[in-house]
């Protein structure tokens, strides 16, 4: 990977964008309701990074499937390891934020995401 982990960050859609978050990008699959394009201040939204549509109904955001939909989603991720190394190549060297909309904090996608990239190196 092309990315030091320690250097992603994670933050909701409904917080503001902030000069220190570095390359914002939504990793969403769906845009998230209420929030204009405007407001959000992405550098991109990597939507074919996101968990399947299948996978996402499944977790329904329940923290007690939360391993298994970790070692789902980075099965799916690891399908699609030449899309997620081309992605990161765009942002080598800045710092990175995950922008989600889930309202758990601790069990969402782009926590997951994040963590996939550090078991990779």
């Amino acid at each position: 990977m092309q990315h030091k982990s320690s250097s992603i960050f994670c933050k909701r859609v409904y917080e503001d964008p902030n000069d220190s978050d570095g390359f914002r990008v939504l990793v969403d699959r769906i845009w998230p309701r209420g929030i204009k394009k405007e407001n959000l201040g992405l550098d991109g939204w990597w939507r074919e990074l996101a968990p399947s549509l299948e996978l996402r109904k499944w977790f329904n955001h329940a923290p007690e499937r939360w391993a298994e939909f970790c070692q789902k989603y980075h099965a799916e991720l690891k399908e699609n390891d030449a899309i997620l190394e081309e992605k990161l190549k765009t942002c080598t060297g800045k710092k990175l934020t995950f922008v989600y909309a889930a309202r758990d904090t601790n069990h969402n996608n782009a926590q997951a995401l994040k963590e996939y990239i550090a078991a990779r190196g």
